[in-house]
C-alpha cells in the first residue's frame, strides 16, 4: 500500500476535530516527502486543515461550516508523543480549573521534562516549564496538587481559606496508597512543597507523612506561605510561617 493511501486511511480513522502531527501517522522518516505531498492533497480536498507548520486537524463539519478543534485538542500533539504523555497543563490554566484563581491566562503553560515548547497555535500562546517528575497519564493528578502547592504564593487573587480547602478535598479523595505516591513524588519537589504537603496530610491525620517528609527537611529551615494558622493549624508543626 502506498504512503498516500496509508495516510488517507489513517486520517479517515481519526474522529472529527482531532489534531495530529506527522509522527502520529505511522510513517518512517524515509516517507516524509511522500507524506507531505499526501497531506497537501488532503488539504486541497478540504479533508484536512493546517493549524500551523506540521500541525493539522480533521475538521468537524456543521451547518455553519468547519469547526476548529477545542483547546484540549490543539494542545494534544504537545502533550503526547505517540501514545506516551510527555507534558501536562500547569500554571494559571490549571489553577483556574482547580478553583484557586479567577484569572484566565493569555498563555498556556505546559510542564515537561525533556522537551521545551514555545509556540503559538491558532492564536493560543504556549510556553513550557521543566517538570519535576516525568509526567504520565497516571501521575499528573498528583503533580497538579504539588504544582499548586509550589506556586501557592504566586497564584493571583488567591483566597487562602478557599485554596487550603480545595487542596484538602483533592488529597482527601485519594486512598492511602495514592497518598503515599503523592509523598514519593513530593520528595522531588522543593522543600517548601514538602513542608506544606506534610501540614495538609497531618491535618487529615495521615501520620505516615511524618517520616518521609519530615526527614527530608532541614529542621532549622522555615517556609513562608503567609498566614495559614487559621486555615491550617498543623502548619506551625512544619515550620511554616
Amino acid at each position: 500500500m502506498s504512503t498516500a493511501k496509508r495516510i488517507k486511511d489513517k486520517v479517515s480513522s481519526f474522529d472529527e476535530g482531532t489534531t495530529f502531527k506527522y509522527d502520529q501517522l505511522g510513517i518512517d522518516n524515509s516517507e516524509y516527502g511522500a507524506a507531505t505531498k499526501a497531506i497537501e492533497r488532503l488539504i486541497s480536498n478540504d479533508v484536512v486543515k493546517r493549524i500551523s507548520k506540521g500541525l493539522f486537524y480533521k475538521p468537524k463539519k456543521s451547518l455553519f461550516g468547519d469547526l476548529k478543534p477545542n483547546e484540549e485538542q490543539l494542545l494534544k500533539p504537545y502533550l503526547y508523543k505517540g501514545d506516551n504523555r510527555i507534558a501536562y497543563i500547569t500554571g494559571l490554566s490549571l489553577y483556574n480549573r482547580m478553583g484557586l484563581t479567577t484569572q484566565v491566562p493569555k498563555t498556556v503553560t505546559l510542564a515537561c521534562n525533556k522537551k521545551r515548547i514555545n509556540t503559538e497555535i491558532d492564536n493560543l500562546k504556549v510556553k513550557s516549564v521543566k517538570s519535576y517528575v516525568d509526567p504520565t497519564d497516571d501521575n499528573i493528578r498528583f503533580l497538579e496538587i504539588l504544582d499548586a502547592i509550589k506556586d501557592f504564593k504566586k497564584i493571583p487573587d488567591l483566597d487562602i481559606d478557599n485554596a487550603i480547602s480545595q487542596l484538602q478535598v483533592r488529597i482527601r479523595d485519594l486512598n492511602d496508597a495514592d497518598r503515599n505516591k503523592l509523598i514519593t513524588f513530593a520528595l522531588q519537589y522543593p522543600p517548601r512543597v514538602r513542608a506544606l504537603l506534610g501540614a495538609l496530610l497531618t491535618d487529615q491525620e495521615f501520620n505516615s507523612a511524618f517520616p518521609k517528609l519530615k526527614n527530608s527537611l532541614n529542621p532549622l529551615s522555615s517556609y513562608e506561605f503567609g498566614s495559614l494558622s487559621s486555615s491550617l493549624p498543623t502548619a506551625q508543626n512544619w515550620n511554616i510561617v
